[in-house]
Protein backbone atom coordinates (compact mmCIF):
# COMPACT_ATOMS: atom_id res chain seq x y z
CA UNK A 1 0.00 0.00 0.00
CA UNK A 2 1.42 3.24 -0.90
CA UNK A 3 1.11 6.53 1.10
CA UNK A 4 1.48 10.24 0.60
CA UNK A 5 3.74 11.79 2.40
CA UNK A 6 2.95 14.77 4.88
CA UNK A 7 4.70 17.67 6.87
CA UNK A 8 3.76 17.43 10.47
CA UNK A 9 4.85 20.73 11.86
CA UNK A 10 4.92 22.15 16.01
CA UNK A 11 5.60 25.57 17.03
CA UNK A 12 5.86 27.43 20.38
CA UNK A 13 3.07 30.03 20.97
CA UNK A 14 5.89 32.56 19.78
CA UNK A 15 6.26 30.94 16.09
CA UNK A 16 9.17 29.53 16.70
CA UNK A 17 9.83 26.36 15.46
CA UNK A 18 9.47 22.61 17.95
CA UNK A 19 9.44 19.54 16.60
CA UNK A 20 8.79 18.96 12.84
CA UNK A 21 9.29 15.55 10.93
CA UNK A 22 7.83 14.10 7.77
CA UNK A 23 5.12 11.18 7.94
CA UNK A 24 2.76 8.84 5.99
CA UNK A 25 -0.68 10.32 5.87
CA UNK A 26 -2.88 6.56 6.38
CA UNK A 27 -6.24 7.81 6.85
CA UNK A 28 -9.06 9.18 8.62
CA UNK A 29 -12.08 7.74 10.96
CA UNK A 30 -14.26 8.92 13.84
CA UNK A 31 -11.41 10.00 15.98
CA UNK A 32 -9.36 12.31 13.53
CA UNK A 33 -6.66 12.07 10.87
CA UNK A 34 -4.08 9.61 11.28
CA UNK A 35 -0.27 10.07 10.10
CA UNK A 36 2.43 7.31 11.13
CA UNK A 37 6.16 6.94 11.32
CA UNK A 38 7.95 3.19 10.17
CA UNK A 39 10.74 2.73 12.89
CA UNK A 40 14.04 5.01 11.78
CA UNK A 41 12.42 7.78 10.80
CA UNK A 42 14.20 11.10 11.97
CA UNK A 43 12.85 14.94 12.95
CA UNK A 44 14.13 17.61 14.32
CA UNK A 45 13.32 20.15 17.01
CA UNK A 46 13.67 23.33 15.77
CA UNK A 47 17.12 23.69 14.39
CA UNK A 48 18.33 21.31 16.39
CA UNK A 49 20.26 18.37 14.50
CA UNK A 50 18.08 15.76 13.52
CA UNK A 51 17.12 12.53 15.32
CA UNK A 52 16.31 9.20 14.57
CA UNK A 53 13.29 7.37 16.20
CA UNK A 54 13.96 3.87 16.89
CA UNK A 55 10.66 2.35 16.85
CA UNK A 56 7.52 2.89 14.44
CA UNK A 57 4.82 5.50 15.75
CA UNK A 58 1.04 6.43 14.26
CA UNK A 59 0.03 10.29 15.61
CA UNK A 60 -3.77 11.23 15.82
CA UNK A 61 -4.93 15.04 14.83
CA UNK A 62 -8.25 14.91 15.87
CA UNK A 63 -10.79 17.65 14.78
CA UNK A 64 -11.35 20.90 17.22
CA UNK A 65 -9.81 19.43 19.94
CA UNK A 66 -6.79 20.93 21.28
CA UNK A 67 -4.36 17.78 21.20
CA UNK A 68 -2.63 15.67 19.41
CA UNK A 69 -1.37 12.01 19.86
CA UNK A 70 1.07 9.68 19.39
CA UNK A 71 0.71 5.99 19.23
CA UNK A 72 4.29 3.97 20.29
CA UNK A 73 4.88 0.39 18.81
CA UNK A 74 6.50 -1.74 21.37
CA UNK A 75 8.69 -2.32 23.03
CA UNK A 76 8.90 1.66 23.34
CA UNK A 77 8.48 2.27 27.13
CA UNK A 78 6.00 4.90 26.32
CA UNK A 79 2.88 3.78 24.96
CA UNK A 80 0.89 7.15 24.23
CA UNK A 81 1.67 10.71 24.38
CA UNK A 82 -0.46 13.68 23.91
CA UNK A 83 0.92 17.17 23.56
CA UNK A 84 -1.96 19.62 24.43
CA UNK A 85 -1.78 21.83 21.31
CA UNK A 86 -4.00 24.29 19.57
CA UNK A 87 -6.42 23.06 17.28
CA UNK A 88 -4.48 21.38 14.08
CA UNK A 89 -4.51 22.68 10.97
CA UNK A 90 -4.27 21.57 7.93
CA UNK A 91 -2.53 23.16 4.70
CA UNK A 92 -2.18 20.89 1.97
CA UNK A 93 0.11 18.10 2.66
CA UNK A 94 1.21 20.03 5.70
CA UNK A 95 -0.15 19.84 9.44
CA UNK A 96 0.27 22.58 12.22
CA UNK A 97 -0.37 23.22 15.28
CA UNK A 98 1.18 25.54 18.50
CA UNK A 99 2.28 23.34 21.53
CA UNK A 100 1.27 24.38 24.69
CA UNK A 101 4.02 22.34 26.86
CA UNK A 102 1.32 20.32 28.80
CA UNK A 103 1.51 16.64 28.03
CA UNK A 104 -0.57 13.33 29.11
CA UNK A 105 1.65 10.09 28.92
CA UNK A 106 0.76 6.70 29.16
CA UNK A 107 3.60 4.04 30.01
CA UNK A 108 3.63 0.59 28.50
CA UNK A 109 3.75 -0.16 32.43
CA UNK A 110 -0.13 1.60 32.77
CA UNK A 111 1.58 4.86 34.46
CA UNK A 112 -0.66 7.75 33.57
CA UNK A 113 0.77 11.11 34.55
CA UNK A 114 0.50 14.78 33.08
CA UNK A 115 3.92 16.11 32.54
CA UNK A 116 5.49 19.33 31.90
CA UNK A 117 2.99 21.57 34.37
CA UNK A 118 6.81 23.64 35.26
CA UNK A 119 7.27 24.34 31.65
CA UNK A 120 3.78 25.53 30.91
CA UNK A 121 3.76 27.67 34.11
CA UNK A 122 6.77 29.68 32.74
CA UNK A 123 5.67 29.65 29.01
CA UNK A 124 2.24 31.39 30.59
CA UNK A 125 4.42 34.11 31.64
CA UNK A 126 7.02 34.04 28.34
CA UNK A 127 5.04 33.57 25.83
CA UNK A 128 1.92 35.92 27.39
CA UNK A 129 -0.37 33.18 26.99
CA UNK A 130 -4.69 34.70 26.96
CA UNK A 131 -6.55 33.60 29.46
CA UNK A 132 -8.92 31.64 26.66
CA UNK A 133 -5.27 29.67 25.74
CA UNK A 134 -4.59 28.65 29.29
CA UNK A 135 -8.33 27.41 30.20
CA UNK A 136 -8.51 25.71 27.30
CA UNK A 137 -4.87 23.98 27.36
CA UNK A 138 -5.86 22.73 31.31
CA UNK A 139 -9.49 21.52 29.94
CA UNK A 140 -7.92 19.10 27.75
CA UNK A 141 -5.29 17.99 29.68
CA UNK A 142 -8.16 17.15 32.14
CA UNK A 143 -9.94 15.47 29.77
CA UNK A 144 -6.91 13.51 28.20
CA UNK A 145 -5.85 12.08 31.77
CA UNK A 146 -10.10 10.89 32.56
CA UNK A 147 -9.91 9.31 28.62
CA UNK A 148 -6.55 7.87 28.85
CA UNK A 149 -6.68 6.35 32.23
CA UNK A 150 -10.44 5.00 31.20
CA UNK A 151 -8.96 3.49 28.03
CA UNK A 152 -11.65 5.39 26.73
CA UNK A 153 -11.30 4.75 22.64
CA UNK A 154 -9.10 5.69 20.87
CA UNK A 155 -7.08 5.50 23.78
CA UNK A 156 -7.47 1.92 24.22
CA UNK A 157 -5.92 -1.42 22.42
CA UNK A 158 -3.38 0.13 19.95
CA UNK A 159 -4.82 1.93 16.95
CA UNK A 160 -5.08 -0.22 13.73
CA UNK A 161 -3.90 2.41 11.88
CA UNK A 162 0.16 0.98 13.67
CA UNK A 163 0.04 -1.82 11.76
CA UNK A 164 0.35 0.31 8.45
CA UNK A 165 3.97 1.19 9.88
CA UNK A 166 5.26 -1.68 11.53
Amino acid sequence: MSFKSVNVVYRKYDGSLHWHHRALLLGEDEHGVWTGCVAGTSGSKGNEPPVTWPYAFVMLFPRDAWWTAVFNAAPDRTEIYCDISTVPRWSGDEVSMVDLDLDVIRMRDGRIFLDDEDEFEEHQVRYAYPPDVIESARASAAHLMKAVTAGTAPFGPAPRWLSHVT
